[in-house]
């Protein structure tokens, strides 16, 4: 994490805004989304996300540094419908000049002419969901778009003026060899995106792939060959001059994800439309995820009175809480976390409180203390959740 990035971050809101229509649900997918994707039914959750924007919007006067508009499959809705949230957002939020707004977006859903659409409504960044230029794998899978679409997509996102694209690989696929994960990244880079994410499949209750894998039918890579697969990602990355700034993501100088930063530093964030999660003053909750539910917030007399209703799981954070999440998301940036940051947000000194954790994990090669700084080591990366189990407060 740089430190204009950092700065970009203090004193900020971010917004997630959550889509949850997919053309088809791919198979190891366990988000909240739904394959009914009408327009009709799309221009209804708008509305109510819409009342729901104006409703905190109205309530915050801090300015917002970055907006990420998450699925499902934001680039499904209609034009007028991405055009209807941006506006809503920009009329009712301080969204800084230089804010950062992306759309995740799968290849297949894409026209040159939405493409202009999003980039003239304010949109800057994209994060397509590519998974691997591997039409085999894509096929397995179940994605709904092939390599040469993936590759067309990025280009008309080019073709529109985006600079600032990132795209989702996934390593850990069944059938997927070392060689196929490279080639994926070597693809990618070649056609001019500035970030990627890589994140190892897990195989999720509920999912097809997890009820094949119950009946054993599903050739999953073993621990050693995906710990390679990522150890080749990230030699790979480096050759090409991509910075990895968190366990999982990488990046060209100057195109970090200032949302994905702001996880990973605890900044406030609210999450807006079904099911989305928050954090704000120091509280945790999360919306319905049952869409009808959700959509009544379009025709509700007392938006207040309904949003109380719709969130799930109120959760106000305890200062064991903060410094537990402080520690394990912070230690996943490449930069780690700095002593002076804990001194100054917990009015503690870091080894009173994590003193033997430290030391235990530093002898072992895991973690690395510099100066004001502690952060894992390539070996730590490895045993990264052996390490953020310390760092939990009995």
């Amino acid at each position: 994490m740089d430190t204009k990035t950092k700065e970009q971050l203090e004193n900020t809101l971010m917004l997630y805004i959550h889509i949850p229509f997919c053309l088809r649900k791919c198979r190891y997918c366990d988000f909240l989304s739904f394959s009914s994707c009408t327009e009709k039914a799309m221009d209804s959750y708008t509305q109510a996300l819409v009342r729901e924007i104006a409703y905190y919007g109205s309530r915050t006067n801090m300015p917002v540094s970055s907006v990420f508009l998450g699925g499902g499959t934001p680039s499904l809705l209609p034009a007028g419908d991405l055009e209807t949230i941006m506006e809503a957002i920009k009329e009712h939020f301080d969204l800084q000049a230089d804010a950062e707004c992306t759309i995740e977006a799968n290849p297949g859903t894409i026209t040159f002419d939405k493409a202009q659409i999003m980039k003239r409504i304010g949109i800057n960044r994209v994060s397509i969901g590519v998974q691997t230029f591997n039409d085999r794998l894509l096929k397995t899978l179940g994605r709904i778009h092939t390599e040469k679409q993936a590759e067309e997509s990025l280009g008309l996102f080019q073709n529109a003026g985006f600079d600032n694209l990132s795209v989702d690989l996934m390593p850990g696929l069944p059938g997927q060899t070392v060689q196929d994960v490279t080639d994926s990244i070597c693809k990618a880079v070649s056609l001019g995106v500035t970030h990627l994410s890589c994140y190892s499949l897990i195989v999720e209750e509920g999912t097809e792939f997890y009820r094949l894998f119950q009946k054993g039918q599903l050739p999953l890579p073993d621990e050693d060959t995906e710990r390679t697969m990522y150890h080749e990602a990230v030699k790979t990355l480096r050759s090409l001059g991509f910075e990895r700034y968190e366990i999982s993501n990488f990046s060209k100088p100057g195109f970090q994800s200032r949302h994905n930063s702001g996880y990973w530093m605890r900044r406030p964030y609210l999450g807006l439309g079904l099911g989305a999660s928050s954090l704000y003053d120091e509280t945790r909750w999360h919306n319905t995820q049952n869409l009808a539910e959700y959509n009544k917030l379009a025709q509700a007399d007392s938006v207040e009175i309904s949003l109380k209703g719709i969130r799930r799981d109120v959760e106000k954070m305890t200062i064991k809480d903060q410094m537990e999440e402080f520690m394990f998301l912070g230690l996943r940036m490449d930069r780690g976390i700095t002593y002076s940051d804990f001194k100054r947000l917990f009015k503690k000194d870091l080894y009173q409180v994590y003193g033997n954790a430290i030391e235990k994990h530093c002898q072992d090669g895991l973690l690395c203390k510099e100066e004001d700084r502690l952060h894992l080591t390539d070996r730590g990366v490895d045993l990264s959740n052996q390490v953020f189990v310390d760092f939990l407060i009995d």
